[in-house]
């Protein structure tokens, strides 16, 4: 009875205040710091593999792979190593279509594969304008990352939300909602069937099973961590896996048998999310086809 008064209690409160706009760099910066994790990739690690607070945003991971090796770019403001005398249309085209603008350091040389235009490409307008909103809030640091080398032509899978798009008049329908979100969060990048560099968004959807090496600071000789199988499948999947369990494992990172999943898995940003969100999130898991 106590928590049932303080609940109504506040939202009397709540309903007696004028309603407070998020302005676009807030929800830019709720997208940026929980669903999308992009600090994840972007932010330098110390010797130990912890983010550099201090230099958040200012380039990061390396990534060596069979068709580029590359570097997490910097994305603060520093105008002559991060993007600052970038447009707002040339980092918009940089988030959907994975190209640099044609002027400044490394002009015209497309962002490696690693970036996940092909799920950006749904981001709806607004959030898109917010994103922008909020990277020109960050603190310039200056912090000159190496050039990419790339080994093949970049090649980029379409990914078939991204693709369809979105309507947020759908949103009521937290499947929906749900969609969106694990698509601008880029999840079924990892947790997909992946072969030879190539994503199977078909046949594949959720299934697992792409290997990522240990980050730096790990124990010498640590095996690579397996992206998990997340489709409904009751087995193999997260099918008899609760609410509940789902999402401790998308927020703090433990999964049903107690198990701390490994990086890349961005649970310290998604523990961010609001909880109307997380939930959509689960609806949507709940309805991924299952793969054994």
């Amino acid at each position: 009875m106590v928590r049932i008064g303080v609940v109504v209690a506040v939202l009397l409160f709540a309903a007696a205040r004028p309603a407070t706009a998020e302005s676009p760099a807030e929800r830019g910066r709720y997208l940026v710091n929980t669903i999308m994790a992009c600090g994840n990739c972007h932010t330098p690690r110390d010797a130990d593999g912890r983010p550099i607070a201090d230099k958040a945003l200012s380039g990061g991971l390396t990534f060596t792979t069979p068709a580029f090796v590359a570097t997490a770019a910097n994305i603060t403001g520093d105008v002559e190593t991060g993007i600052g005398g970038w447009s707002d249309a040339e980092i918009k085209r940089a988030l959907v279509e994975g190209q640099r603008p044609d002027h400044g350091h490394l002009a015209g040389v497309p962002l490696a594969a690693i970036m996940p235009s092909s799920f950006y490409k749904a981001l709806l307008p607004g959030d898109l304008d917010a994103v922008v909103a909020y990277l020109r809030t960050i603190k310039p640091v200056r912090n000159e990352v190496p050039a990419p080398v790339y080994k093949a032509a970049v090649r980029r899978d379409p990914y078939p939300d991204a693709e369809a798009g979105f309507d947020e008049a759908t949103f009521v329908d937290p499947v929906r909602r749900g969609a969106y979100l694990a698509t601008i969060g880029h999840c079924m990048e990892c947790h997909s069937a992946w072969s030879r560099g190539v994503s199977d968004f078909t046949t594949g959807l959720g299934r697992g099973g792409r290997p990522f090496p240990p980050r730096a600071g790990t124990p010498e000789g640590t095996p690579p961590s397996i992206a998990a199988n997340i489709t409904s499948h009751p087995t193999a999947g997260i099918g008899a896996w609760t609410d509940a369990e789902i999402g401790r494992a998308i927020t703090l990172g433990i999964s049903r048998d107690g198990r701390t999943l490994k990086p890349p898995m961005a649970f310290g940003f998604y523990a961010g999310l609001k909880d109307g969100d997380l939930a959509a999130i689960i609806a949507y898991l709940r309805t991924v086809p299952p793969l054994q």
